[in-house]
């Protein structure tokens, strides 16, 4: 028998319902033959909810507790959609992270997942049940709850269908599909009928609505994906091995992620070394780092500036201004009004044109750069936040996206 991993986004789950209605959607699915296991968000703002109640308690909320904190907003709605499940005749159970075998590392918050023991949900499925699974969530040897991050539904998603050897794995949310840029700033934005994974992972990384890590395990194990409206029957967009060979060499679409800061470090010394002294510590602090530039040396002396999540800015300047205090740098600056406007596309650093249309469009718009990086299949520039929107639907429209060519 067939089976198949669904997961609900808050959205889809905002009231009793559309968590009816997807208890509908599931029903169907199982109604085909299929074993159907179900990965559910937090109802609608739950988790945003909660974050705010906690910090009006205090405004450094122990990190352990946050995560048991925030893993209940899963757990209430997979309880609701089981409940609406059995209460139309469908036999269902719903499973907290811990229940579902999810082991992770233990950091609170960003924990990853370090494997699963689906038995129980084996056990469930044997029985004939449904299996709905609280997203988002896990627990570490010391049975410790811990959260992946937000989005990381999607995450929980993909690795059961992972673990589970499933057929495929759907993604159902508020939009049709993947499109060509932000529907709600690009109006003219097509949907993609089928994308490849290394394509998606760079969109979903520049901002896409789509959880990155989640793409890399897609791809890791080739579990093709498919990410669709949760009320609507339309084709939705396929993620897989390998896109028709007619889309490659050509951009796909246009991110954009607002969640930037930028820290430069001032004056730093020109040795061996100083590199790895900047970055380890924000390593190990758990800040990940985007794109990185390093002035030419003046007197032995450069700046180094680097972008990392707005969310991670405060700690990050704090961590920096202690590291460029020991390498003897001169000082540290810092900005959060930044945004990254990508082009994606596989095959587009090996033809002529992409970045010189990309620099010609922005320029003629007056929409400065402050920084750039690249890899073969994007390109990034760095810009103010109030251009960011500006940006996308200046290259949308540079490169004939609209069109759907």
């Amino acid at each position: 028998m067939a089976t198949v991993v669904q997961k609900y986004g808050g959205s889809s789950l905002a009231d009793a319902d559309k968590i009816k209605r997807v208890a509908e959607r599931i029903a169907a699915s199982r109604q085909t033959g299929c074993q159907v296991v179900a990965v559910c968000s937090a109802m609608g703002d739950t988790t945003d909810d909660l974050i705010k109640l906690a910090h009006q308690i205090t405004p450094r909320p122990d990190p352990r507790e946050m995560d048991l904190l925030l893993s209940t907003g899963e757990v209430v709605s997979s309880a609701l959609v089981a409940m609406a499940l059995n209460s139309m005749g469908h036999q269902a159970v719903s499973l907290t992270g811990v229940q579902a075998g999810i082991q992770t590392t233990t950091l609170f918050g960003k924990a990853q997942i370090t494997g699963i023991e689906p038995k129980r949900i084996r056990k469930e499925l044997a029985e004939g049940k449904t299996v709905i699974v609280a997203g988002f969530q896990g627990f570490t040897e010391e049975n410790d709850v811990t959260t992946l991050g937000r989005g990381a539904s999607d995450l929980t998603a993909v690795a059961l269908a992972a673990a589970l050897k499933a057929d495929r794995c759907e993604i159902y949310t508020d939009v049709e599909g993947i499109y060509t840029a932000d529907p709600r700033v690009v109006p003219e934005a097509v949907k993609i009928p089928d994308i490849s994974y290394e394509e998606m992972l760079e969109l979903a990384m520049l901002g896409a609505k789509m959880q990155p890590r989640s793409i890399e395990l897609a791809a890791i194990y080739e579990v093709p994906v498919l990410v669709a409206h949760s009320f609507k029957d339309s084709p939705g967009t396929l993620i897989h091995r390998e896109a028709p060979m007619e889309t490659r060499n050509k951009v796909r679409g246009v991110a954009c992620d607002l969640n930037v800061g930028k820290i430069t470090v001032l004056g730093v010394p020109d040795r061996p070394g100083i590199a790895a002294a900047i970055f380890e510590p924000l390593a190990q602090a758990g800040v990940s780092v985007d794109v990185i530039v390093q002035n030419a040396s003046v007197e032995k002396l450069t700046d180094v500036s680097f972008t990392i999540s707005r969310t991670d800015l405060p700690r990050a300047v704090e961590l920096v201004r202690s590291i460029a205090h020991a390498i003897g740098a001169k000082g540290t600056t810092s900005s959060s009004g930044l945004a990254k406007v990508s082009i994606v596309g596989a095959g587009i650093q090996n033809a002529p044109g992409y970045a010189a249309r990309t620099f010609r469009a922005l320029a003629d718009a007056g929409v400065n750069i402050e920084m750039i990086t690249t890899s073969e299949i994007r390109i990034t520039c760095i810009v103010a936040e109030e251009k960011a929107k500006e940006a996308v639907r200046i290259l949308h429209r540079a490169f004939g996206l609209e069109s759907g060519s």
